[in-house]
């Protein structure tokens, strides 16, 4: 099952954390999440999953930034997230995908006791600028039913910022 945006309104400060928050940013079923104002890129064209790859970071100036085609970007939202009791799940807003930007590549399924802020991975079909600030996303949250473990991870709880991947734990 998925809450309602009343329901999330009702968890808000227990099984939901979401802050800065804003009850604008509310939808029938979900919230918007914010794009904050860094990105970040690899300084390698080629990636090696058992390595950590090296990344720079890149301020969204006011009149905002211009993505190019073929390029993932790594944002991160502006909201910091806590989720208990929920399986919180990420997409793409349907105005952002419209305009040929994919928010999020493979990581919508976030995990239940997830604390941070969400790392997105951007490409864009063709230049588009975008800005800090802008409703980017939308997070939703599923019931979970039976005995679970709270998400606990060195790599990816409690993160404060853009993170790149930290695949290369798994080789360890």
């Amino acid at each position: 099952m998925i809450l309602s945006g009343r329901e999330i309104e009702k968890r808000m400060g227990k099984d939901i954390i979401i802050e800065p928050f804003d009850k604008k940013y509310v939808n029938p079923n979900s919230y918007n999440l914010t794009l904050a104002d860094e990105l970040m890129v690899y300084k390698s064209y080629e990636l090696d999953m058992k390595k950590p790859c090296e990344a720079e970071k890149i301020k969204i100036p006011p009149e905002g930034f211009l993505l190019e085609t073929n390029k993932l970007y790594l944002g991160r939202t502006r909201e910091y997230t806590e989720t208990h009791h929920l399986v919180p799940m990420l997409e793409g807003r349907s105005s952002v995908g419209r305009l040929g930007l994919f928010v999020h590549i493979t990581a919508g399924f976030g995990d239940v006791g997830f604390k941070g802020f969400w790392t997105l991975e951007m490409i864009a079909v063709q230049p588009i600028r975008i800005y800090a600030g802008v409703g980017i996303c939308q997070i939703f949250y599923h019931t979970i039913e039976g005995e679970y473990d709270e998400y606990k991870s060195n790599k990816y709880q409690g993160n404060q910022g853009v993170q790149p991947s930290m695949m290369y734990k798994d080789f360890e």
